[in-house]
């Protein structure tokens, strides 16, 4: 198996900010391609965070130490097992690994990952939401009139100005369908329960995504969850399969992320095991190329919500994979057919 990898830097459209930092006007991602002695290529990415203690440069650092020649499409499971004792834990570094292995494994089956997993994939049938990072409101007002093909927004909270935020976000679109996202931004469960009763008035708020630290205990987010108004979604404090019992006590849904879960096997896991607890699911992204995208959207039939939009918030993806017009995921216009229906965009 030959390895290569590389980073690519990514344009956002604008300026991206969450409750735990910064804005950024661009996002690196890290690109992997394996290829076999047959000539059967895969293709994987991985979006480090900070927030998980990964960076781009803990990636590359992972990506040299990797032999190639332990890897096999024909046996993604022990691939992995070696990826294992490469390093504990980088599960956004392994993410990339699982990813390409997965594309070649249903290349080599002649068959979409979806069909390779046994999931198949319904055309047009599931919506992904489109992001609104935290702004200024007249920058708010400008990104919700740009995304008005979409019907569900999502609208990160958890900083001074959350009210006026969703204010301008209604002065342009009065009734559509809103998630809230608050990234750990509220530190006690009294704030935060105050914060979601003001957001239930609202009328057309669907959900609230991990609105206290992960590390908050765990009796302050069961007692949040029992008084929310609105249903609560963990996404920090959900990682792998692992963590299904605790987050089932705390919240009445999760959100799966590839980079967390050590690619779509991990994602796979993740997804079964929430919904055998009876949590409702969706699949998230970080800022992505269409590669990581399209990989959350084979686990559709197993998602009851998507955000994978990273791809359409960004101006200069280099592939083609899935499609979100509308918000309708879509693989119609996809030219690859194959493992994970993404090609290099020319």
């Amino acid at each position: 198996m030959k390895l290569e990898y590389h980073c690519i830097e990514l344009e956002l459209a604008y300026t991206w900010a969450i409750s735990r930092g910064p804005g950024s006007n661009t996002a690196r991602v890290v690109i992997v391609k394996l290829t076999a002695p047959d000539g059967t290529i895969g293709l994987g990415e991985s979006s480090p965070i900070k927030r998980y203690n990964e960076s781009i440069e803990t990636v590359l650092a992972f990506c040299a130490k990797v032999d190639a020649g332990k890897l096999s499409f024909d046996d993604v499971t022990a691939s992995m097992k070696y990826l294992d004792t490469v390093a504990a834990g980088e599960p956004a570094a392994k993410c990339s690994f699982n990813i390409a292995l997965m594309d070649g494994a249903a290349r080599k089956a002649g068959k979409p990952i979806y069909d390779f997993l046994g999931l198949g994939f319904r055309e047009k049938s599931k919506l992904t939401s489109y992001t609104i990072g935290i702004d200024k409101p007249d920058i708010i007002r400008k990104k919700v009139l740009a995304a008005e093909q979409y019907p569900v927004l999502k609208l990160k909270v958890g900083g001074p100005d959350d009210k006026l935020n969703l204010g301008a976000l209604r002065e342009v679109s009065p009734k559509k369908t809103v998630r809230v996202d608050a990234n750990e931004g509220w530190k006690t469960k009294e704030q935060a329960l105050e914060m979601i009763e003001w957001l239930a008035k609202d009328g057309n708020i669907e959900f609230v995504e991990q609105p206290m630290p992960a590390s908050t205990d765990p009796k302050d987010i069961a007692w949040l969850k029992q008084r929310s108004p609105l249903p609560l979604f963990g996404d920090e404090s959900y990682h792998t399969a692992k963590d299904v019992a605790i987050c089932a006590e705390c919240y009445h849904g999760v959100n799966v992320k590839l980079t967390k879960t050590a690619g779509i096997s991990g994602g796979f896991e993740a997804l079964q095991a929430a919904r055998k607890a009876g949590l409702k699911t969706m699949v998230g992204c970080m800022i992505e190329t269409s590669i990581l995208i399209s990989a959350a959207a084979h686990l559709a039939e197993l998602t009851d919500h998507f955000d994978i939009d990273g791809n359409i918030l960004i101006t200069n993806d280099p592939y083609l994979g899935v499609t979100s017009e509308k918000g309708m995921l879509s693989f119609a216009m996809a030219p690859e057919k194959l493992g994970l229906r993404v090609s290099v965009r020319k």
